[in-house]
């Protein structure tokens, strides 16, 4: 005589061997480890009825979460302003900018990398019209004199880096 149950994974009914009882196997069907009820000493296999209704339930909450996540994931307008304030950022002027951007490219290619972080922070809010001033330095043939000594491949990296932390 075989042990005769329902897998608890995947619902299908599972035929054991009669010295299996007690034993953990692999569902033939899911190859889960299922648990092979001992019948011998009066163990009960316990079921419950799956609640239809409620798996649906779960089913339509999971779909609307991935939607709303993949929603959260894609959005790319950023709001202008200090991170977290909600508030406006402080007006400055494209040369103020530029000097910071050129400062932080400098600060980033010497490996002065806390006085990078404190500069970015002081970019980061002008997001939009820091992206623009690097584009301009980027297709500039002749790089700013601060910047002349820098190979033009590190000084692109660089660049696409600070564009990659502000946008």
């Amino acid at each position: 005589m075989s042990i005769i149950f329902h897998c608890e994974y995947c619902g299908k009914k599972v035929e054991a061997k009669d010295g299996s009882g007690g034993k953990r196997a692999q569902c033939p069907a899911c190859h889960n480890k299922v648990y092979v009820p001992d019948l011998e000493s009066g163990e009960e296999l316990k079921l419950a009825p799956i609640d239809g209704e409620a798996e649906e339930k779960q089913k339509e909450l999971m779909i609307e979460t991935h939607y709303l996540t993949q929603e959260i994931l894609l959005e790319r307008e950023v709001p202008e302003g200090t991170p977290g304030t909600g508030r406006p950022a402080l007006e400055i002027s494209e040369k103020e900018l530029t000097k910071n951007i050129i400062l932080y490219l400098r600060q980033m290619a010497n490996g002065d990398l806390d006085d990078a972080t404190r500069t970015v922070d002081s970019i980061a809010p002008h997001g939009r019209q820091a992206v623009k001033i690097l584009d301009k330095i980027a297709v500039s043939e002749m790089p700013e004199p601060e910047l002349a000594d820098l190979p033009p491949q590190v000084l692109s990296g660089l660049i696409r880096n600070l564009r990659t932390r502000i946008s």
